[in-house]
């Protein structure tokens, strides 16, 4: 599932290409990734241009000049590709948005969704969101204040997304690994020096993920030459029985609470 890095990636990038340009059309092809009629939902963005892209947590907000938000969250196997009708994909898009001779194509959103809403309806919804990890004004205090909250595993702590927002399987336990951690310890046993440790391996991890552009395979359009950069670069996720990077001894898969973990049970304590 993208997490903070891939939707950051998005969102610079498509700030860049397709920001400030007007929806010529759009097509539904599966009204369920939609929250209402296919005709209701293009006669209200047809013809409006998109004034921002920002992103919150795993979603991205596309901002109509009619004051009405595009909320996508892509879950599990949804993806981008900004193209034209010749150089589309090979596989089927649930919702396209032409921007004039450019068309957006939303990928793999069987689970995922692209909602119309208002800007009052966007709090209400992002409302129950904890607090971004990369914003100025989390510091290593309020993560400290955060965990004192928290009796349970530190894996299941970072991927709740209500209690911080944008960290998902992969970078959970990327940033562990990067901060000599089992991300299998319980909350209450963590030294404050691990607690100090674990923030800077939180900005360390997704301002590099974010630099690489994420762990996404398929690249945001032709000539991308950014988005999937950090694939190569995981250190844990994904490497069960490979030799870890740090020490040479074999990475760990396991599943905890139904998720995939990963991690070296000889350099993360």
């Amino acid at each position: 599932m993208p997490e903070l890095p891939e939707m950051e990636t998005y969102r610079r990038l498509l700030q860049q290409q397709i920001g400030g340009l007007a929806i010529t059309d759009t097509h539904v092809e599966r009204e369920k990734t939609v929250n209402l009629p296919g005709d209701q939902f293009a006669q209200i963005v047809r013809g409006k241009r998109l004034t921002l892209i920002d992103r919150r947590g795993k979603h991205l907000l596309f901002h109509l000049e009619n004051s009405y938000v595009l909320l996508l969250h892509l879950m599990l196997g949804g993806f981008l590709y900004l193209g034209t009708a010749e150089d589309k994909l090979p596989r089927s898009s649930q919702v396209t948005l032409s921007l004039g001779n450019r068309i957006l194509y939303f990928h793999g959103l069987r689970l995922g969704y692209l909602h119309l809403l208002t800007t009052e309806q966007i709090d209400e919804r992002l409302a129950d969101l904890g607090p971004e990890p990369l914003a100025p004004a989390f510091t290593a205090a309020h993560l400290a204040q955060l965990l004192s909250t928290k009796r349970g595993i530190l894996k299941t702590a970072l991927v709740d997304q209500h209690w911080l927002a944008g960290i998902g399987n992969c970078y959970s336990d990327e940033i562990c690994f990067h901060a000599g951690i089992l991300p299998t310890r319980r909350i209450p046993d963590l030294t404050p020096e691990e607690v100090t440790r674990l923030y800077l391996s939180m900005q360390t991890v997704l301002n590099e993920a974010m630099q690489y552009g994420g762990y996404m395979e398929t690249p945001l359009y032709q000539g991308d030459g950014l988005t999937g950069g950090f694939n190569a670069r995981c250190r844990v996720y994904d490497r069960g029985g490979e030799p870890c990077l740090r020490c040479s001894h074999a990475i760990v898969g396991d599943r905890l609470s139904s998720r995939k973990v990963f991690f070296c049970t000889h350099c993360q304590t």
